[in-house]
């Protein structure tokens, strides 16, 4: 029986994962290295990932997911990586859970701490050699308040066959150039520095650190510390609000796919699709794109979102008009003679940078990833 043709497909570069990796590596040359591969890798596929990661030449300490069904399925694959579950344990069941697997924890609020006394004073964490402490530094969603924080990393030293790390996370480090933001990240940094070394003095030992996750690697060197925390620009897509991965000279990992199905030639005057959003102010060559929001493709994209179109002249740029419907869209293509029905087409990847086209559907390069669905196939190159 013969295969079907492709009809929305995703390529997986996992060389330039392996090199936005390296890049971390240069950027933090005496921070461990942590990647984070939640939401199945932000959409690229967590167990793929995972072993290209571990294939690379660069050394990573753990691999950091989100949740227990996330960390139990990476402790499945044997992979030999210590494995961190960032929101931590819910109840003594994952508690258990994570002492079973030898998954490390973030502990940030007291309920946990009174949950790990307990299970102290009839066992002992074997196989589980970290774990996180987390302070709310200002982000207000999970973590210790300082002084919690003091208390609840000095309950946790009475269990020395545990190191402790202190932990926090940056709420508004991706506008560096914004003067809020900047005065905001600066005063979780400060604070940050002032538990620590609150920790050190009272402990008598140095503390071990965790703050930087993309924004922080690219832009705050003085965040880095002990440990640090990648995510999307692992990826090749920006955490920073006013660059692109590309500018960053990150390598995009995912490039979306699709193929061209029908060109039309619509009238002046004459709108495109659902809602009329799009009325042609001239004699319109209209392409349909069989993708659409079933597939992942965001409905939110705007008229003039960027599209590419892989003609056998070379790639030619164009623009969405009309709404994105649930199997298709549709792209001007009026002037681009080369452009035939059946041309494959770039939703976002190689040769169009995903925060550019986030930023035009109104939402981020994360959420495009992660919003995939099953009807897209995946390759890995």
């Amino acid at each position: 029986m013969d295969e079907p043709s492709k009809r929305v497909w995703a390529t997986i570069d996992t060389q330039a994962l392996q090199k936005n990796l390296a890049r971390v590596r240069s950027l933090c040359p005496e921070s461990k290295i942590i990647p984070v591969i939640k939401a199945e890798a932000y959409g690229h596929g967590m167990e793929q990932i995972a072993r290209a990661i571990i294939n690379s030449h660069t050394a990573i300490a753990a691999f950091a997911v989100a949740t227990m069904s996330e960390a139990l399925a990476l402790h499945s694959l044997e992979l030999d990586i210590p494995i961190l579950l960032l929101p931590g344990f819910a109840d003594e069941q994952e508690l258990g859970l994570c002492i079973g697997a030898g998954i490390e924890m973030v502990v940030h609020s007291p309920y946990q701490v009174t949950i790990l006394q307990d299970r102290f004073e009839s066992d002992v964490l074997a196989g589980v050699p970290r774990l996180w402490v987390k302070l709310n530094s200002g982000m207000n969603r999970l973590g210790f308040s300082s002084a919690e924080c003091v208390e609840a990393y000095h309950t946790l030293r009475g269990f020395p066959e545990v190191e402790l790390v202190l932990m926090s996370h940056l709420a508004c480090a991706d506008d560096l150039l914004g003067a809020i933001a900047s005065e905001f990240t600066h005063k979780q940094i400060a604070e940050f520095n002032r538990v620590r070394d609150q920790l050190a003095q009272e402990s008598g030992r140095a503390v071990v650190c965790s703050m930087a996750a993309s924004a922080g690697i690219l832009g705050l060197p003085e965040t880095h510390y002990d440990y640090v925390r990648p995510g999307v620009m692992l990826y090749g897509a920006s955490p920073l609000t006013d660059e692109t991965g590309e500018e960053l000279g990150l390598l995009p990992v995912m490039t979306l796919h699709s193929r061209l199905i029908a060109i039309n030639e619509v009238a002046a005057g004459d709108s495109i699709g659902y809602g009329a959003t799009y009325v042609c102010d001239r004699e319109t060559r209209v392409g349909v794109i069989v993708i659409g929001y079933a597939d992942g493709y965001p409905r939110s994209a705007i008229n003039g979102t960027a599209v590419l179109i892989e003609t056998q002249a070379g790639p030619l740029r164009t623009r969405l008009i009309g709404r994105a419907s649930m199997d298709m869209i549709t792209v001007d293509l009026t002037g681009m003679d080369d452009v035939q029905v059946g041309d494959e087409v770039v939703l976002w990847g190689v040769g169009l940078c995903a925060d550019e086209v986030a930023k035009q559907a109104g939402t981020i390069s994360y959420e495009l990833f992660c919003k995939l669905t099953s009807r897209v196939d995946f390759e890995y190159v």
